[in-house]
């Protein structure tokens, strides 16, 4: 299997598990890796349910723009060739017809959040992170959660987890609807196995018309919405107000923006 990717199967339920430690950085020949790994397993029946999980500290805590196979330089700025080439990949997640069970175990921040909107259900912990800090960066979201954060909580919860750029703590995360279950840290990926077990022991062509229905157009909605985010991210990236909240972000301090 690919580099950084590890794929499991275990009975009816497929395993897709990251394995860049200890951050897992997200670049566009991992997006592409996920998603290829993903599409042999929707295109095998025996496979009826996936589990999405990671190695290391964090799930997933951001987008790696100059990483292999994306194009960019360590140069290369939020919102160029490279980071739209990676949100357009993403959209290929979007697509898949098999219910997939997430298993965050620690930070999903910024593109990691986006990567975490991928499955249909999120197994969480106490030591999770969910974070879209794009705010807090002087920049814009992106990985299409400008849509996929909205279609899981609704366009009020959704501005407030924008707007905010706040860190939500597991348990947190479940009451407000960014994942589904909190259980012990230890416990997160094989309560994950056992509710992908649960949805596997039923039809799989049922489940993946279920599934299709339900996310009816979303990987559309990703492709067409990355490109606003991609272009607004370039533009803000260039700002004294960009500069700042990357700088305030690297010296644990809040962000004194100017609007410029």
């Amino acid at each position: 299997m690919a580099d950084g990717l590890r794929v499991e199967i275990h009975g009816n339920v497929g395993a897709v598990i990251m394995d860049r430690p200890p951050h897992n950085f997200l670049n566009f020949k991992q997006i592409h890796d996920i998603a290829d790994a993903l599409d042999e397993m929707q295109n095998d029946m025996s496979i009826r349910c996936a589990v999405l999980a990671a190695d290391g500290r964090s799930f997933c805590a951001g987008a790696d723009f100059a990483g292999d196979g994306v194009g960019g330089g360590d140069d290369e700025v939020v919102g160029g060739d490279a980071t739209l080439a990676l949100y357009q990949g993403s959209g290929r997640l979007f697509d898949v017809t098999i219910p997939i069970v997430g298993a965050i175990h620690g930070p999903a921040v910024g593109g990691g959040l986006g990567l975490a909107m991928v499955p249909d259900i999120r197994i969480t912990c106490p030591d999770a992170r969910f974070s879209a800090n794009f705010a807090s960066l002087g920049i814009h979201q992106g990985f299409g959660m400008s849509v996929t954060v909205p279609h899981l909580l609704g366009p009020s919860r959704a501005a407030q987890v924008l707007y905010s750029a706040k860190r939500y703590k597991g348990e947190e995360a479940v009451k407000i609807g960014l994942a589904d279950e909190c259980v012990p840290n230890e416990q997160v990926r094989d309560r994950a196995f056992e509710v992908a077990t649960e949805i596997a022991a039923n039809a799989p062509l049922a489940l993946r018309a279920i599934k299709s229905t339900l996310r009816l157009g979303l990987g559309d909605q990703v492709r067409e919405i990355t490109q606003r985010e991609a272009r607004i991210q370039a533009e803000l990236s260039a700002t004294d107000d960009a500069k700042e909240g990357i700088a305030s972000v690297g010296e644990r301090r809040k962000g004194n923006f100017t609007g410029k």
